[in-house]
């Protein structure tokens, strides 16, 4: 083996570091076997340590300049207000796209079934304001024959999910799915350009109500999130100062986080929740605060458009006024059974659909979606709880029956059994919906899906203790209840049963108890929301792997570090290292010239570059980000390509070298290379480097980062763990991949026969 002090000169005499490697670690073995870790590349890792340092930089001068023009207090009030009001301004902008996404999705939903004809650009709810839904004059169907308003009905939804999907093909294809799984790594410490920009923002906003619209089994609440962390991303780097800062931008990405899903919910303090919770992997208390009042400018924002013209924030926010009893907490528990089973069941599936999804069908991904768009539209005509857009099913769900509410959920005496079985068939359709919906190349969101089929199951097991109860009244369990009182609340089952829905599939447990309280305000039924939420959360922790957001994070191959998660490595650093580094010399008999140089930039992507003493001696000296070193570039554009290069600090000032000594960190991080691997994962959670040197006996021998430490644990991990269960997994999908040609073929063959007497007339399309 050579020595760690050996050097090759592969980039134009520029020194590059290399040390003989066990076959056990490297950069890394069978890397593009891992499904992990496939998107890494994708993202840039961002120096929390660095960065703090260039902010304490820019305070020092902005201190010293204040301090000279005696104007301490009035720029200090000035740089306050200026914070204020970037945050006020992102959560106006939230609140208007939330208000005009819900009259649109609104508006496009019912399209499918009629139209106004009072106003074409009305929905239903609005053009039958105060009529009843069930003598509404001015609502008509699109025909008098129903045949035909069955297939208008497809016919409507698959234009609009395909405009959605076409939309976000060709002009954003990072607006498909949710966008919380990113936003997760973003805000941990991973750059991903373009995730976060105009364009995404503006497809997303587009493709989403359409979306949702088509009837599709996607909701609103993911790409919410996804649309308000644009907002915030988008408008923070139009102000200079906040431009180049990563420490204020993941403030205000995850102030923004917690917008989105308070407009979205119509909870404000579940906003801020949720950015804590699902969101931040560092939250500060001046986070909380901005996130808070972010919060608090769009809800308002949100209300004061009033988007429902009825007060509320969201369709299916009710009020409950009756109290619960005690001897329904059983049913209590079987609900957070439902919610952990469910959220188990479709996370596994949906994973296994994903998989498929990504290896035969990414080339049709626009066929995709309008055949998830005529299965769903095909059997959901039929069902009113999978008909209605899902918002609106829940608003029917969640009601009290009273005086006040006619609908015929409230009076099914002559069809209970019918109505019993239509809300079990509308919870295991939307499972399945759900589970091969979601992932689609379309603006997708799974919460709302889930609370809709928690609320289904939740109504079904309502009416079934609300039948026991008018039958046995008498019975020693009904005993609490008074005579001439509502008992049996068959809607706060569906509620219950919608939280249950939500927690299984987030994996949250305060962020939803205090959603669902916001929605009904009724802080009574806290208990029992705890309750479902807790058993609910216990089965998930004990059979579940985490919520559906951390789950695709894995599956999709994104880095993140969870500051949550606990690291067990039972080795040293330079099992994860990167041993081959590009090294720039201080000694002046090394120097590079300036077109070495940009040669040596050209040819690698490295964001930083060791100094070292010299090529005998690798003694740490320094390091230079890239960035650094292109901006002195720039500034000797001009110069004769073959001038000298200096990073010699004992040299600064040469006037016959390209000075770069002044850009030089003295004191980069760096540690021993018999320092474990957990305590170095340890300090990139805390501390957050981009980078680490690994050093032994001061002299330079590899470099690790936050990608390196990720990719290590998913390769031993890939070793560890027995591949039989992946290996049957895909021979499963390249035999379902194979039945689905052979039907396309058959058919493809069929309606050539009978169109055209040629069977082979379709068939050259395969």
């Amino acid at each position: 083996m050579p020595s760690t002090s050996g050097f090759d000169t592969s980039f134009d005499d520029t020194l590059v570091l290399s040390k003989v490697r066990s076959p056990e670690t490297g950069s890394w073995i069978n890397r593009n076997e891992i499904r992990e870790v496939q998107r890494y590349d994708d993202f840039r890792s961002i120096d929390w340590v660095e960065d703090e340092l260039d902010e304490q930089k820019q305070r020092l001068l902005k201190l010293k300049h204040i301090t000279n023009k005696g104007n301490n207090f009035k720029d200090k009030i000035l740089s306050q207000i200026s914070n204020w009001l970037v945050l006020a301004c992102m959560g106006v902008v939230i609140g208007l796209i939330a208000g005009s996404l819900n009259i649109i999705t609104s508006f496009l939903s019912s399209a499918r079934v009629g139209y106004c004809k009072r106003g074409f650009y009305l929905s239903e709810s609005f053009c039958c304001w105060g009529e009843s839904d069930a003598h509404c004059s001015s609502w008509t169907k699109w025909t008098s024959l129903g045949g035909l308003n069955y297939i208008i009905y497809i016919l409507i939804s698959l234009l609009m999910s395909y405009t959605a999907a076409k939309i976000v093909k060709h002009y954003a294809p990072f607006a498909a799915g949710s966008g919380i799984s990113e936003i997760k790594c973003i805000v941990s410490g991973f750059v991903m350009d373009g995730f976060l920009g105009w364009w995404t923002l503006a497809i997303k906003s587009l493709g989403l109500p359409l979306a949702i619209g088509s009837g599709l089994s996607v909701g609103k609440e993911g790409p919410s999130v996804h649309y308000a962390v644009c907002v915030g991303n988008s408008i923070a780097k139009l102000v200079p100062k906040y431009k180049k800062s990563a420490s204020k931008g993941r403030e205000f990405l995850t102030a923004t986080a917690a917008a989105g899903v308070a407009v979205a919910f119509g909870s404000p303090m579940g906003g801020v929740l949720f950015s804590i919770e699902e969101i931040s992997s560092v939250f500060q208390l001046s986070t909380l605060w901005k996130s808070y009042f972010c919060s608090l400018i769009a809800v308002t924002t949100l209300a004061a458009m009033n988007p429902f013209r009825t007060g509320q924030l969201v369709l299916f926010e009710v009020t409950y006024d009756t109290n619960w009893h005690y001897f329904e907490i059983p049913i209590y528990i079987v609900l957070g059974i439902f919610g952990g089973v469910y959220g188990i069941l479709v996370s596994k599936l949906n994973t296994k659909v994903v998989s498929f999804r990504k290896r035969f069908l990414w080339p049709w991904a626009i066929r995709e979606v309008c055949i998830l768009t005529l299965l769903t539209a095909s059997f959901s005509y039929f069902n009113e709880f999978l008909s209605l857009d899902m918002t609106e099913s829940m608003q029917i769900l969640f009601h009290e029956c009273d005086d006040t509410f006619q609908n015929p959920i409230c009076h099914p005496e002559n069809g209970k059994t019918r109505l019993f079985f239509s809300l079990l068939f509308a919870t295991v359709a939307r499972m399945g919906l759900t589970i091969i919906t979601y992932g689609c190349k379309v603006p997708a969101g799974i919460f709302v899906p889930s609370m809709a089929a928690g609320a289904t199951f939740g109504r079904a097991l309502g009416i079934i203790i609300d039948y026991a109860y008018k039958k046995n009244p008498n019975l020693a369990i009904f005993s609490a209840c008074d005579e001439g009182d509502k008992c049996i609340i068959p809607g706060t089952y569906a509620f219950l049963g919608a939280a249950a829905g939500l927690c299984g599939i987030t994996d949250l447990t305060v962020t939803v108890v205090i959603i669902m309280f916001e929605l009904t305000g009724a802080i009574r039924y806290i208990l029992p929301t705890m309750i479902v939420v807790a058993i609910t959360k216990g089965i998930n922790d004990r059979w579940g792997k985490g919520g559906i957001a951390d789950q695709m994070i894995k599956f999709n191959g994104l880095p993140f570090m969870d500051s949550k998660e606990e690291f067990h490595f039972h080795t040293a650093v330079t099992s994860a290292m990167s041993s081959v580094v590009v090294a720039f010399s201080a000694d002046p008999s090394d120097a590079l010239t300036l077109e070495q140089l940009k040669q040596t930039l050209k040819k690698t992507k490295y964001r930083g570059f060791p100094i070292i003493r010299s090529g005998n001696n690798p003694k740490i000296e320094g390091y230079i980000s890239r960035y650094e070193v292109e901006y002195v570039l720039i500034k000797n554009e001009s110069v004769n390509p073959g001038t000298l290069c200096n990073f010699n600090l004992r040299e600064r000032g040469s006037t016959e070298k390209i000075d770069f000594s002044s850009m030089i960190n003295q004191a980069p991080l760096s540690v021993d290379c018999e320092t474990s691997l957990k305590f170095v994962s340890d300090i990139f959670v805390k501390l957050g480097p981009r980078y680490l040197l690994i050093e032994l006996l001061g002299t330079l021998i590899g470099v690790i980062t936050r990608k390196d430490i990720l990719l290590y644990e998913h390769s031993i991990h890939r070793k560890e763990v027995d591949r039989g269960p992946q290996e049957r997994q895909e021979a499963f999908e390249e035999r379902v991949w194979n039945t689905m040609k052979s039907i396309s073929l058959s058919t493809r063959e069929f309606f050539g026969r009978t169109l055209h007497r040629d069977s082979y007339r379709y068939t050259p399309a395969l």
